[in-house]
């Protein structure tokens, strides 16, 4: 089995201006790109499976190759551990892995083929104002804008 090692990929700025990194575990191939074994829970526009290869003066990232799978990382107020259990139960329903947990974030891989609709109607059942709690898609929108639709899945979506 490959060993994993880590990488930390530009996050965004902090709020003093400073940039901040996440540490992301990864399969270093053989041409030195990296593919993600997890979905990041800040690092936008990338999701578990995705191959990229690293600038390691800024931690930048070019994207080399989409695996096909959605990120989605849900923040809660409160401690979460209720909702990780009914939430978990149901997407893995669906082929969803938890790729990282802590009291008040969660994040999931699953692949795009299981539908949006699918995926955000279990999302919304649980998430959301009851549960003091909010979705996001990690690599579903543009990270410079959060608005515009990157698109990625439409080809993976033909080809089923």
């Amino acid at each position: 089995m490959q060993q994993l090692e880590y990488i930390e990929l530009f996050a965004g700025l902090q709020p003093n201006g400073k940039p901040a990194v996440e540490r992301i575990a990864v399969k270093v191939l053989e041409d030195d790109s990296c593919e993600l074994v997890r979905s990041p829970a800040f690092v936008k526009g990338i999701a578990s499976g995705d191959v990229v290869k690293l600038n390691k003066e800024d931690s930048s990232f070019e994207l080399v190759k989409r695996s096909g799978n959605l990120a989605i990382r849900v923040f809660a107020r409160e401690d979460i551990q209720q909702l990780n259990d009914d939430l978990t139960a149901r997407l893995e329903k669906l082929g969803a892995e938890l790729d990282l947990e802590n009291e008040r974030l969660l994040v999931y891989t699953i692949h795009v083929s299981c539908g949006f609709s699918t995926i955000e109607k279990i999302l919304d059942d649980l998430v959301g104002e009851e549960t003091e709690s909010a979705w996001f898609y990690g690599n579903v929108y543009d990270p410079t804008d959060g608005i515009t639709p990157l698109n990625w899945w439409q080809e993976i979506l033909e080809q089923k």
